[in-house]
């Protein structure tokens, strides 16, 4: 079990695994908190939209209808491979589930599959799967027809992976919607066990910040040039105290991001003032105690985007 992450460290996850995000008008704070808990969290459930377009969908699942208020889920998958956030909160995604799934997923006990669920939305002892379960409505009408292209896929083990990754869970913390619920199909198109198969490979590397290889989205004739950032240097980098650019870079922009606690400067030195900034930046994304000590982390760092220095550390 685990207490759910904050807007800002969801964010800074799916930023580290590589995701492309788009951040909706008032995504922080559209929850249905108010209705019930939300957590602990045990889990990322997928699902389909039965619907297409990502305007409409993105549309659907932030407002839901008359019987199933929004959001209905923390994020959308389009098909283009865009994450679209419109919750950090509880979401009307999972519904009632079986509680025997449940104590398997938190365990991650489980061979291919979860055992065949037995409960349902409003059943006897079904289990309030919206307070435990991150979930993804992806865009696909779910008639086993329309196809899922790589992008999409790849967006869907990232994201996943991002979220298993900042809880220390594996790759069985991730069910689909039908593995769930016994009333429930989603998603239809691909397999559970082959995605899973996917989130598990990726979890045992460490995390991309870029996306890669024959699954990466292809480059738009015309498009802006992707701003490059400077890779995360490793955690030696920093302890070693070192004179570099990508100091300053970095410095520059923690004071842009109000974190800031230089007197003079930024400068190319390491020094306290670069700790105690960075360590505000830390608190900034939710992290705190040991994890908020200024040594900058790999999922922080690539949360803070800093530009791409032409000189070597």
């Amino acid at each position: 079990m685990a207490t759910p992450l904050t807007a800002d460290r969801l964010l800074a996850a799916l930023h580290a695994e590589g995701v492309t995000v788009v951040e909706h008008p008032g995504w922080r704070t559209h929850d249905r908190n108010h209705k019930g808990a939300w957590g602990p969290v045990n889990g990322v459930m997928i699902h389909h939209t039965v619907s297409s377009g990502s305007a409409a969908s993105v549309a659907l699942c932030r407002d839901g209808h008359a019987s199933l208020p929004g959001p209905l889920c923390q994020g959308v998958i389009d098909k283009a491979g865009t994450v679209h956030l419109i919750s950090a909160g509880r979401a009307n995604h999972a519904g009632g589930g079986d509680p025997d799934v449940l104590r398997r997923v938190v365990a991650e006990d489980y061979g291919d599959r979860p055992p065949a669920p037995r409960a349902h939305n409003g059943s006897a002892g079904a289990v309030d799967g919206n307070a435990r379960f991150y979930g993804f409505e992806c865009v696909n009408l779910g008639d086993g027809r329309d196809p899922w292209p790589a992008v999409q896929l790849d967006a869907i083990e990232r994201a996943s992976a991002a979220i298993c990754r900042a809880h220390g869970w594996s790759a069985r913390s991730v069910i689909g919607h039908a593995e769930w619920s016994a009333a429930k199909v989603d998603p239809r198109g691909f397999t559970m066990p082959s995605m899973r198969a996917r989130v598990g490979s990726r979890l045992a590397a460490p995390a991309r910040d870029t996306p890669t290889g024959p699954s990466a989205p292809p480059s738009k004739p015309g498009a802006p040039a992707t701003p490059r950032y400077q890779p995360f240097p490793g955690a030696h980098f920093f302890t070693a105290r070192p004179s570099s650019p990508v100091v300053t870079a970095m410095g520059r922009r923690l004071s842009a991001e109000g974190c800031g606690a230089y007197a003079v400067g930024p400068g190319p030195r390491w020094t306290e003032a670069d700790r105690r900034s960075y360590a505000a930046w830390q608190r900034k994304l939710g992290f705190r105690g040991a994890e908020a000590d200024g040594w900058p982390g790999r999922t922080s760092w690539n949360a803070l985007k800093v530009p791409y220095t032409t000189k070597s550390p």
